[in-house]
Order: C-alpha cells, then structure tokens, then sequence
C-alpha cells in the first residue's frame, strides 16, 4: 500500500495527466486525429489511466479504513492502560490509611509496568500515542520512586500524593484525544470498573 503522500502525489499526477489529454483532444486537431486513427493506442492510454485512478482510489480507501481500525486499536490499548493505572495508584494510595497492603500495591505496579511494556508497539507509532505512552512512563516512574522507599511513612506518602496526582492527571488528559474514537460503553468495558 502507497503512503499517504505517494498516493496523493499519484493521484494528483494521474488526473493532471488525464486533464492534459482532454484538453489537447478538444482544442488541437492533430491530437484528435491522432487518437481517431490509432484507435487501439487511445483505448490503451484511457484503460490505463481509468485503471490507474481506480488502483488510487481503492488504495486510499483501504488507507483511511486501516487509519480508522488501527487508532481505535491504539485507544484500546490506552485504555487498557488507563485502567491498570488507576488501579495501582488506588493501592498505592491506600498504603496511606491503615488498610493498605503494601504487596497487592507491589503487585498492581508490576502489572502496570508489563501493560506498558505489551502497550508501547502499539502506542509508539503516532506522536499522539507517544505522548500518551510517555506520560504513561512518568507515571510508573513515581509510582516506583513511592514503592522503592524503604519505609513508606505517612508523612512522605502525602508529599508523593501531588506528584501522583499530577502525573495521574496527566496521564487522562493524554488519554483523552485517544480515547475519543470509543464509545462510552467501550471506554468503560475496556477500563474496567471504576471504583473511584
């Protein structure tokens, strides 16, 4: 399949190649008489060039059905994502209050970190996708920078929260033009429950 500019080029290309010829045909008489005494010739070029046009135009509608089935492939994927983000950081929030099990915290932020990793060919391939990916990133890295101290005291876990926080919603808001393509029943289905 052509890139989008090649195929545009083409196209582009093809019709002016086809206007040309109408335009000598009716304004010079020696090309119309041309093509009316080389009648297989003129069948030739204007089979090829209606071939021509209708490989390009099938090429870009099979270009635009990919764009339209891969970004929702990548919104998806960003939802998944989202899901498992918000789910580690309510147990790693919760490490805050007494209730908090520092394992299953552990064990959300592994499950997070190989999300990113099974997501990131997916997500790298548009610099939309990456922003999301990246912002994704920074979210592990504060999510690991809390989980990584040696004793998770309540007083530093409430200076962490505003970086948390900040990442978090950083993170939405990069999901956000991503996630535009799904339906809401799709969000939620690939979210998960919300229980915040």
């Amino acid at each position: 399949m052509l890139q989008r500019w090649e195929a545009g080029v083409a196209t582009a290309t093809v019709t002016a190649v086809a206007v040309v010829l109408v335009i000598l045909d009716v304004v010079n008489h020696s090309v119309r008489r041309f093509w009316q005494t080389h009648a297989l010739t003129a069948d030739t070029v204007g089979g090829l060039m209606v071939l021509a046009l209708t490989v390009l135009v099938v090429n870009q509608v099979l270009s635009r059905r990919q764009i339209s089935s891969r970004s929702r492939v990548i919104a998806a994927q960003a939802g998944f994502v989202l899901g498992q983000a918000r789910r580690c950081v309510q147990a790693v929030r919760s490490l805050q209050g007494e209730e908090g099990d520092r394992d299953v915290a552990i064990n959300e932020a592994r499950s997070y970190s190989l999300m990113l990793m099974v997501a990131a060919p997916v997500l790298i391939d548009s610099s939309v996708a990456r922003a999301f990916l990246d912002q994704a990133q920074r979210l592990a890295g504060e999510i690991a920078r809390i989980l990584t101290q040696p004793e998770l005291a309540t007083s530093s876990l409430s200076d962490d929260a505003g970086r948390l926080d900040e990442a978090v919603d950083h993170l939405r808001a990069a999901a956000g033009p991503l996630m535009s393509v799904l339906t809401s029943g799709e969000r939620s289905i690939v979210q998960g429950p919300s229980s915040s």
